[in-house]
């Protein structure tokens, strides 16, 4: 039958050389040919057709009558549906099948809601029987059930996730919880106060397994543990045990005065560490070995007899206890051994070792974490031995400076002060002497305080160090020398209070405190006034001069130091360390305090002066006894001020000083007497006396100015009267009327700082009104010059 399908080439049909040129047309011949051919063809495939329909008769025949079935069907349901549609037509159905349908949504979604309410309450009567369950079990002793209920109740009431939209019966039981947790917690925490006893009196700590408490009996310990790490108030139930194991076990054993050790005794329903004397009265925690093996046998007995060896809750008790522990160690026993002196640092690997070792001991118990490096503490510590090193010196070198400045009291022994040339010349006493010192940029010596001089010697003993230690440490010496020369600066004026109120200071208690930065106490030593010894504050003292004395011995010495040391510094500070800014203020500050003694010194000649009256009416004799009083006044302080100053001032400054003191005084001299107008030759007389007194009396400070063979009557040495000018004017009262004009006109008091003015005002003070004294004035008024 397929071959009836298949397509008929017409070239079939024809012969092979009539279509050898497929573009040539066909002949009739070839025509009819064809014809015949198709009909031929056309006769064959109907016989097939005929032949195939006879054999498959049966088929045709069952395939139509399905189709007469399908069609008979279709009526059947065309006539079906047009009754319905008659029947709808007739009555409204459709409404009420929406009733229907919408009623039974209604129902389904009421279904629903009270499905949901009964599993709501189900839920709440089965949280209510478990937080029943867990109360009963926390009043049987069933404390590993009633844990295991609330952190399942936890979880199930989301306790710390509250929502505002969930039901109010959520909220009460979580109240419930609460209260339950509150329960368990206080019963477990008074379980585990029965469990761990720490007596005092007998130096022992015991740990009981089988625990009563309340009427509560048989419950172990351990199941009191897993209890307390169920619910999570592990860490609070040890709290407690920590403390107390500090407090009477750890904290005795590192603080003893002498080694003590741990003795242990198992029992089958408890187990007791006692703290004992050491029995070998030579053991001592030069290494470290002995203690840290004692708290770790503490430790194991922890981690053997309250955790179970159950890492997790040993290390809960490690989080609560080892920051305490390791700052104690560190305290009372690292911080005191770390070395003194740096030859002694490798002697401190031991102690590194045995350190390491013990947190390595503690690691694997997991006491410590191993991964954390933060509780590393000890080995951190040990590690860097040179910065405590460094810190431990400085503490020492600024603790004993401050000691030296606190101690002394500024005092001179007689045998410098009563000859001064005795150490100025002699030249081994800058070695033997603790008063006496060079001035490295001045060629010159002066005597210093004890203080002054301990204190540099302690600073260049410091200055060493930092030449022979590494950079941390030199870096660290360094600044301890900056702060001990501050220091200086803080303690002394404090303690003598000779500064004047542009300088300032804070309480003396503050000096006892601990040391750390200098540099903001001097910060701090410029916004507090002094309130201290005013009474040498505003006298004329030793004290003062010698301060000023070692304030210029300072800043020299500072000076000196980068020639002294900077080439020994390690390579790294030298182009860092700086002295230099330091000099400076202490200069000022000598300037400061000598400034301050001259200022009081010329008040107080000032005031003495000031009762002379003006030096008026002297003939007459208690105006006379009120200048002479006067004078005394004046050549007492002045002496003083010779006696205090000559022994201990550098010569120059000596001269420097005392020459303008000298200058104010005789300048105010002159100047009253230039105030006076045409006195009687007797007052003339008396001013001269008086000046004369003035002069002898003043012969020894006078010879402290100048060479001894000087005359000093005459003022002969052109270098003092330089420095004094107002001695040439006090000189005119000596001389006669005709000798002043002479001088004048020969401009030899011109030479000497006098203008025409003080003359003529001189002349009409001391000589009366006379031809003599016309012809002289107004020769001097007339010099042309």
């Amino acid at each position: 039958m397929e071959s009836l399908f298949d397509t008929i080439n017409v070239r079939d049909l024809l012969s092979a050389e009539d279509i050898s040129d497929p573009t040539s047309p066909l002949s009739a011949p070839d025509l009819r040919l064809l014809i015949q051919r198709l009909e031929s063809q056309s006769l064959q495939i109907r016989s097939q057709v005929q032949s195939y329909l006879v054999s498959h008769r049966d088929d045709f025949a069952r395939l139509f009558s399905v189709c007469n079935n399908a069609v008979s069907q279709t009526h059947e349901v065309s006539d079906d549906v047009v009754a319905i549609l008659r029947l709808l037509s007739d009555r409204p159905i459709d409404a009420e099948v929406r009733e229907v349908v919408a009623e039974t949504k209604a129902k389904r979604q009421e279904l629903k809601v009270k499905r949901e309410l009964l599993g709501l309450v189900r839920t709440v009567v089965a949280l209510n029987q478990r937080l029943e369950s867990v109360r009963e079990a926390l009043r049987s002793g069933n404390f590993e059930f009633a844990a295991q209920g609330l952190k399942e109740l936890k979880v199930a009431l989301r306790v710390g996730e509250e929502d505002d939209r969930e039901p109010l019966v959520y909220g009460l039981l979580r109240k419930e919880w609460s209260q339950c947790f509150e329960e368990i917690q206080e019963v477990l925490i008074k379980f585990m106060e029965k469990a761990v006893r720490f007596d005092g009196d007998l130096n022992q700590v015991e740990v009981k397994y089988h625990l009563e408490v309340e009427n509560v009996d048989g419950v172990r310990l351990q199941t009191v543990m897993e209890a307390m790490d169920v619910v999570g108030i592990l860490e609070y139930g040890l709290a407690k045990v920590a403390d107390l194991t500090m407090k009477y076990v750890i904290t005795p054993f590192v603080n003893h005065g002498r080694p003590l050790s741990f003795l242990e005794e198992l029992h089958q329903e408890s187990a007791v560490l006692k703290i004992l004397p050491s029995s070998d009265s030579k053991v001592e925690y030069v290494d470290g070995e002995f203690l840290y093996l004692g708290v770790q046998l503490f430790i194991k007995f922890i981690y053997r007899s309250i955790c179970f060896q159950k890492s997790s809750w040993i290390r809960c008790f490690g989080r609560l206890t080892w920051p305490r522990i390791s700052e104690l160690i560190i305290s009372s026993f690292l911080s005191k051994v770390v070395p003194t002196d740096a030859s002694k640092l490798p002697d401190f690997q031991k102690i590194i070792k045995c350190t390491s070792e013990f947190e390595s001991a503690l690691k694997d118990l997991k006491y410590i974490s191993a991964s954390d490096d933060r509780d590393n503490r000890l080995s951190n510590f040990t590690e860097n031995v040179e910065v405590h090193f460094a810190f431990k010196k400085k503490t020492e070198i600024l603790a004993k400076a401050r000691n030296i400045l606190l101690e002394c009291d500024f005092s001179i022994l007689q045998e410098y002060t009563s000859d001064g040339s005795i150490w100025k010349n002699d030249e081994t006493s800058v070695q033997s002497s603790s008063h006496v010192v060079d001035l490295l940029f001045l060629s010159e010596r002066c005597l210093v305080s004890i203080a002054a001089k301990q204190l540099m010697e302690l600073v260049h003993q410091t200055l060493l160090d930092v030449c022979l230690s590494s950079t941390r440490v030199a870096l660290e010496f360094y600044r301890t020398v900056r702060d001990a020369i501050l220091l200086y600066e803080v303690v002394v004026p404090v303690k003598s209070n000779v500064l004047s109120a542009s300088f300032y200071t804070f309480p003396e208690h503050w000096l006892r405190l601990p040391i750390n930065d200098i540099q903001s106490f001097c910060d701090l030593y410029a916004v507090v006034v002094p309130v201290k010894l005013e009474r040498q504050l505003n006298g004329i003292n030793q004290v003062a001069v010698l301060m000023h004395n070692d304030c210029l011995y300072l800043s020299q010495e500072i000076l000196g130091f980068a020639f002294e040391y900077r080439t020994d510094f390690p390579n790294s500070m030298k182009e860092h360390a700086v002295f230099v800014d330091l000099a400076p203020r202490f200069q000022l500050l000598a300037e400061e305090i000598l400034q301050r003694q001259v200022h009081l010194v010329i008040y107080n000649l000032k005031e003495a002066i000031d009762g002379a009256d003006g030096f008026q009416n002297t003939h007459q004799m208690q105006q006379f006894e009120s200048a002479k009083f006067s004078i005394d006044q004046v050549v007492f302080i002045l002496e003083k001020v010779h006696i205090i100053w000559e022994p201990l001032l550098l010569p120059s400054t000596y001269r420097k000083t005392m020459c303008t003191v000298l200058e104010s005084v005789f300048s105010r001299i002159v100047r009253d007497i230039l105030m006076l107008d045409d006195i009687a030759a007797e007052e003339t007389l008396q001013l001269q006396r008086l000046v004369h007194l003035m002069l002898e009396n003043l012969s020894s400070l006078f010879e402290s100015l100048g060479p001894v063979e000087q005359n000093l009557h005459d003022f002969a040495a052109e270098s003092l009267e330089n420095s004094i000018p107002s001695i040439r004017k006090i000189q005119l009262l000596d001389m006669p009327l005709k000798s002043i004009t002479a001088s004048w006109e020969s401009k030899e008091l011109l030479s000497c700082g006098f203008t025409i003015t003080e003359v003529v005002d001189f002349i009409k003070a001391i000589f009366t009104d006379s031809p003599l004294r016309k012809d002289c004035l107004w020769k001097i008024q007339n010099a042309g010059f």
